[in-house]
């Protein structure tokens, strides 16, 4: 009836609709140009639906909309809550918050170059994403060896009395030293974005315009400098192909797909030489068509990069959306931007070559995956074999605990599903009962809540007052694994079998001789180093050690953060969390400016500058 009723009042206007499942969850995202024919289409009798859409009107119990005041305004308020939410229903790229960039810090005096994971609107300039971790890596290596860009972590670089050693051998201009003014470092910066825009000719004329300059006023040092780095261009210059007759700045997108996985291959085309490629996974994709497909890859991409070219090659016409992408594209650029789909000639052969590439991409990818699963399964099988399991676990949780002298103490959770890490199911403790470092101790209360839990939950489960989406702890391990030795092994099965979870097969791992200890055997288990199950346990021990450690370092920042700005005059606990919030740590508070304290919501100028002044006077 709630439904029946929004239907009957939806506007004829451009905006967003949003479907909430029975539990209130966002399931799916939509733009329209009406609202009122969009949303209306899904309940229409007799419809005609593919059959992932006909699942999800079946499950839409509410439903929202925002209206805006053109097309292109609902299409960007869509991306933005497609990141928010990942509706189950929607095309999303696979993992797309996790993807790194490197980011030129222009909001700076002197920018520095990094790589991260977070893009967001601060001033500075991104460029990817990039799918291979590897691939960003060496691009900040190359940058490293042409540019003298500072590496220091600071905001502002630090003042010194001495230069450091990067400034010695040539590798930073010095500008803590004073070794070179704003200007001269920020045009060094600007040839940094220059090279990363794939304007590589553009910047070997401005690299040799200064050599032969510093070689008229008989600096040769210097112009012996520019030659090494004009040399090192141009043997990235070399290395790219040339692929297209003109010297255009283009992006060729095509894709191939197997079921409810697609691969997007993105070539990228500038001043007609292929400068890169990468390949992006899409989940959410079975009976959609490939017009479809293609252009909610356009969307999500293009919202998150910064460098959009003129012109775009499709292997798919876009239709419908082309014109509202087409000026939303140009709107970001700056500059028109055109979707074209070739029918003929060398744009035509651009795109094939490009869905060739996804076709062979795709099948690598699964032939990996294949590969990795055939690893894992003996690995399991061979720590079953070890430790003398009926079969092998498919299910691992590992613990660990982490503190500081007893101070701060946390303990982990960390699991494997199928032998790969599931964080999802990641869970962590702060331990309340243990005074001191006693890890036994906290071992003990750990494992009791989490199986306490697990008994308390499966009851309830069996009564039905509680749905498998509510409980975090029902799902049982076929294998526990502590971290630590027989101490640590003792204290776990003594809780186990208090709780009645002694049918659960558990293990030691202890550290630095990476052996693994059983219950009632006299002797460890000795894996070889090689083992790939030895390796397996190993990750899993890692990924609980890492996760305890971040959990005991948040917690001990915090309280560093509370003892520390308790101190300050007009600072209580709702200012405190507010700067927490803002910043993140202490040493980023330290950083900040009295503006940049003032704007953090609950302050005002006499606060921000007491907390300016506890740090620098």
């Amino acid at each position: 009836m709630q439904i029946e009723e929004k239907l009957k009042n939806l506007p004829a206007r451009p905006g967003v609709y949003l479907y909430r499942n029975a539990e209130g969850k966002i399931i799916y995202v939509g733009k329209a140009v009406s609202l009122k024919n969009r949303v209306r289409s899904y309940f229409q009798t007799g419809a005609s639906h593919p059959p992932k859409t006909r699942v999800m009107v079946e499950k839409i119990a509410d439903l929202d909309f925002i209206v805006t005041d053109s097309e292109v305004e609902a299409l960007i308020l869509e991306q933005n809550l497609i990141k928010e939410y990942r509706p189950h229903y929607n095309i999303l790229l696979k993992d797309d918050k996790s993807y790194p960039y490197l980011k030129v810090t222009l909001g700076e005096d002197f920018p520095r170059v990094m790589i991260t994971r977070r893009h967001v609107k601060d001033g500075s300039r991104y460029f990817g994403p990039y799918t291979r971790v590897g691939a960003v890596n060496e691009t900040l290596r190359l940058l490293k060896k042409l540019f003298p860009f500072r590496a220091c972590n600071q905001k502002e670089p630090p003042p010194r009395q001495r230069p450091c050693l990067n400034q010695h051998i040539s590798r930073c201009l010095g500008p803590c030293c004073g070794l070179v003014d704003r200007e001269k470092y920020r045009a060094m910066i600007q040839e940094v974005c220059m090279f990363l825009e794939g304007r590589q000719e553009d910047l070997l004329k401005s690299l040799l315009t200064r050599m032969e300059e510093a070689a008229g006023k008989l600096e040769f040092e210097k112009a012996a400098r520019l030659r090494d780095q004009i040399q090192a261009v141009r043997e990235v210059v070399e290395k790219q192909k040339i692929i297209s007759g003109g010297f255009e700045d283009r992006d060729v997108v095509a894709m191939a797909g197997v079921r409810d996985e697609t691969c997007v291959m993105v070539f990228f085309i500038r001043g007609g030489k292929l400068i890169g490629r990468e390949h992006f996974m899409l989940k959410g994709t079975e009976g959609l068509s490939r017009a479809d497909v293609t252009g909610a890859f356009i969307k999500q991409y293009y919202s998150s990069v910064d460098i959009i070219p003129g012109e775009i090659l499709l292997a798919e016409e876009l239709k419908e959306e082309a014109g509202v992408i087409e000026k939303w594209l140009t709107g970001k650029r700056g500059a028109r931007v055109h979707l074209k789909t070739p029918r003929r000639g060398e744009k035509k052969k651009l795109v094939e070559m490009v869905a060739k590439n996804a076709v062979l991409t795709l099948d690598q990818i699964h032939s990996e995956e294949a590969a990795r699963r055939d690893d894992t399964k003996a690995a399991l099988a061979g720590l079953a074999a070890a430790l003398g399991l009926e079969q092998p676990p498919q299910r691992l949780e590992c613990y660990d605990i982490s503190n500081t002298q007893g101070h701060a103490s946390v303990a982990s959770m960390a699991v494997l599903e199928g032998g790969r890490p599931a964080k999802d199911q990641y869970r962590r403790f702060k331990i309340s009962t243990v005074e001191g470092p006693d890890d036994f101790a906290s071992m003990q209360e750990a494992l009791r809540r989490r199986f306490t839990r697990a008994r308390e939950e499966r009851e309830l489960l069996n009564t039905g007052q509680m749905s498998s989406k509510e409980a975090k702890f029902h799902r049982l391990p076929d294998l526990v694994i502590v971290d630590g030795g027989k101490g640590q092994l003792s204290a776990a099965r003594h809780v186990m079998r208090e709780l009645g979870f002694a049918h659960i097969p558990a293990c030691g791992l202890a550290k630095q001789e990476e052996l693994l200890f059983i219950e009632g055997a006299p002797d460890p288990v000795v894996l070889p180093k090689e083992s790939p199950s030895l390796h397996l346990v190993q990750r899993l021990r890692d990924e609980a050690h890492r996760f305890a450690v971040t959990y005991h370092r948040n917690l001990r920042g915090k309280a560093g953060l509370k003892s520390l700005l308790d101190e300050v005059e007009g600072i209580g606990e709702v200012r405190r969390r507010a700067l927490l919030k803002a910043f993140g740590s202490l040493s980023d508070i330290e950083k900040a400016t009295p503006e940049q304290l003032a704007a953090v919501e609950g302050m005002n100028r006499k606060a921000a500058r007491a907390v300016y002044d506890f740090f620098h006077h």
